[in-house]
């Protein structure tokens, strides 16, 4: 079998650069080692976790806000297996969607594990045993990442488990121990304390989702507490046991002081690690730099017809920056030139509210010595916020202090998902915050808190507060 690129690895990263290439004329193959097309993200990640996300936070609503909406029924409750079931259904509806492109663009899905013979020969080896081999002129490796365990406690996935099994429990955890407060820490975490777990989170920094701009932490502390969520920060974990029946974790303060918890489940979020396992890389002369494979600006490896994209790479790892740079690997090789502003990908927390960020953190600001404004405004002042009882959170405008250019757009409340991508707008087009304060905004809409947090950074004049 004879290709002009060969994809390994089919999330996001790698479906989107099989489907670029395809459509640039490039005959592609996809090499995938599990039974379904989608990676981490369709299959044990993004998709199913907003499923369950989704599906807790319609049941907090029928339990605590349909009764003030004066809808009255009886007191709902949670049919874990039901719920799940429908997790199920929605990943499969998404795998089978990426099965189809394969088909619409023409792209040759091999199944099995791909390993470098030579930088032009790739081996399959099948869930049976059985080997073929392609031949190729490049190759994009986009085999993700798996999740980190800690040395002292590796996932047995019984009771010390990762997000996989977290979206795979089939009854709700009494007390959930989440060690990191991170994205996905405190995702899962709210999924289970709506559902009616007590959860407390451990994490070793001092804000919880310590990426984001500091701000972003606390107002998702002071939500996380109102669900009843217990946030340790500043802990280090020193041990966590399964005793069987329970958990038993440890953790030391900074001042010294031993915390002991307790319980039945204990989801290890510290983070993830790219996946390059079996990949044969010694035969092509690759060596990874602390589990990364190193790439130049164009994301060629020092192999000229072997690229690398997604988490296996540096930088965020995030399924729409894998996107990004799968296209523009595949443009690239027709000869275009594609351009990836890697400031500009932005970063969003799926809780309730959702927290969502792009540009710089006030922190890299100060930390840069730049001269910046700030501009915020709360959704409790807004109209829409209000008739929807969705009034925690904030807007905050970051921006330059002689040019007014935005720096920095950070939202904690509803919608900020669909939000963020107005910031990345205004920013790909490097817009003022005044430039964004004189757009007409729809009345009433979440939107108009980015509005009045533009008028706040440019001469505090918003007009609702």
């Amino acid at each position: 079998m004879q290709y002009n690129v060969t994809v390994i690895g089919s999330g996001p990263g790698g479906y989107v650069a099989a489907i670029r290439c395809a459509q640039l004329g490039f005959k592609t193959a996809i090499i995938e080692k599990y039974d379904t097309l989608g990676g981490t993200c369709l299959n044990v990640g993004c998709i199913p976790s907003k499923a369950l996300l989704d599906s807790s936070e319609h049941f907090i609503n029928a339990k605590e806000h349909f009764k003030e909406h004066g809808i009255d029924i009886p007191a709902p409750k949670v049919n874990i297996k039901q719920m799940i079931k429908r997790k199920e259904d929605v990943v499969k509806s998404n795998v089978d969607g990426i099965a189809f492109l394969m088909k619409k663009n023409k792209i040759d899905v091999l199944k099995g594990t791909g390993s470098f013979i030579d930088k032009n020969t790739i081996k399959v080896t099948s869930s049976d045993g059985k080997e073929t081999q392609v031949t190729t002129d490049k190759v994009i490796i986009a085999t993700g990442s798996k999740p980190t365990p800690l040395p002292f406690a590796p996932f047995d996935k019984k009771r010390i488990i990762s997000s996989t099994e977290a979206l795979t429990l089939t009854e709700i955890p009494s007390h959930l121990i989440v060690i990191g407060g991170g994205v996905i820490g405190m995702e899962l975490g709210s999924v289970y304390a709506r559902l009616g777990s007590k959860v407390t989170v451990v994490e070793f920094l001092d804000s919880l989702i310590p990426t984001m701009d500091g701000t972003m932490g606390k107002e998702l502390q002071k939500v996380a507490k109102k669900m009843g969520m217990d946030i340790y920060l500043g802990h280090k974990v020193t041990a966590v046991e399964n005793k069987g029946k329970e958990v038993v974790l440890k953790a030391e303060a900074k001042d010294g002081k031993v915390l002991e918890l307790k319980g039945d489940y204990c989801l290890v979020s510290i983070g993830r690690k790219p996946y390059t396992d079996g990949l044969g890389l010694d035969k092509v002369g690759i060596e990874t730099v602390k589990g990364q494979i190193p790439v130049d600006d164009h994301l060629k490896t020092n192999v000229d017809n072997i690229y690398a994209i997604g988490d296996v790479v540096r930088g965020a790892m995030l399924a729409h920056k894998a996107e990004e740079e799968g296209v523009f690997v595949a443009e690239q090789m027709a000869g275009q030139k594609p351009h990836i502003n890697y400031l500009l990908i932005p970063g969003v927390v799926y809780t309730w509210p959702e927290v969502a960020s792009v540009g710089y953190t006030e922190e890299q600001l100060k930390n840069q010595g730049r001269a910046y404004k700030t501009g915020t405004f709360p959704y409790k002042a807004l109209g829409r916020a209000r008739a929807s009882m969705d009034t925690d959170g904030l807007v905050k405008i970051l921006a330059d202090k002689q040019t007014d250019e935005i720096l920095g757009v950070h939202i904690v409340g509803a919608r900020a998902a669909d939000m963020i991508a107005a910031g990345v707008t205004a920013m790909e087009f490097r817009a003022s915050a005044e430039d964004v304060a004189r757009m007409s905004h729809a009345h009433p809409t979440y939107m108009e808190a980015v509005k009045e947090a533009c008028l706040a950074a440019t001469a505090n004049r918003p007009l609702h507060i």
